[in-house]
Formats: C-alpha cells, sequence, structure tokens
C-alpha cells in the first residue's frame, strides 16, 4: 500500500474515533447541566460496560450456556461481589483474574 494511503487512513481513523467524544465536550464545556443530568450520565459508562460484557459470560459457541461448565460466569459472581463491597478497580480484576485461573486449573 502506498505510504499517504496509509497516513490518511489513520488520520480518518483518528478524526472518526476522537470526533464524537470531542464535539459533545466543547458544546457541553460553558453550560452547567441540571444535577439530575449529570448523575445519570455517570450511570452511562456503567451501563456500556455491562451491555459489552454480559453476552461474553452467557453465550458460548452460539447458545445460552448458564451450565457449570461455563467458567467465565462464575467466575463474575466473586468479581462482581469484590466490586460491589469495594469499589477497587484493581481488587475487582485481580479476583476476576484469580477465579477464572482458579477455574481452569481445577475444573
Amino acid at each position: 500500500m502506498d505510504q499517504r494511503l496509509i497516513f490518511l487512513t489513520i488520520v480518518g481513523m483518528m478524526a472518526v474515533t476522537y470526533g464524537p467524544r470531542f464535539i459533545p465536550a466543547l458544546a457541553l464545556s460553558s453550560r452547567n447541566l441540571p444535577p439530575v443530568l449529570v448523575r445519570w450520565l455517570g450511570y452511562v459508562p456503567t451501563a456500556v460496560l455491562s451491555a459489552m460484557l454480559f453476552p461474553s459470560l452467557v453465550i458460548r459457541h452460539g447458545s445460552i450456556d448458564l451450565s457449570f461448565s461455563n467458567i467465565f460466569l462464575w467466575a463474575a459472581f466473586p468479581t462482581l461481589a469484590v466490586m460491589i463491597f469495594t469499589r477497587s478497580f484493581f481488587g475487582t480484576v485481580a479476583v476476576g483474574m484469580a477465579s477464572v485461573a482458579a477455574a481452569r486449573y481445577f475444573f
């Protein structure tokens, strides 16, 4: 491929990725938003991450798998408990990784 085409592709991908984040931030930076809206927007990252994560926990090989052999689903329970009680990102990630590793080792 031509180097110029590669460069323009990277610049285009940067614009498409950065634009939807920058434009609303620029438009809303000088405004005071209602507290209800600010609180609601605080839940958006959690909702998006949950929506992306949930299918990978319950769907295996194209169908819903809630069986004991689905180690990722069962590892999610102690991970969720650590997240709720400690609010520690590092602790949550560590428990999630340890749970999956233990499940793979023992089962």
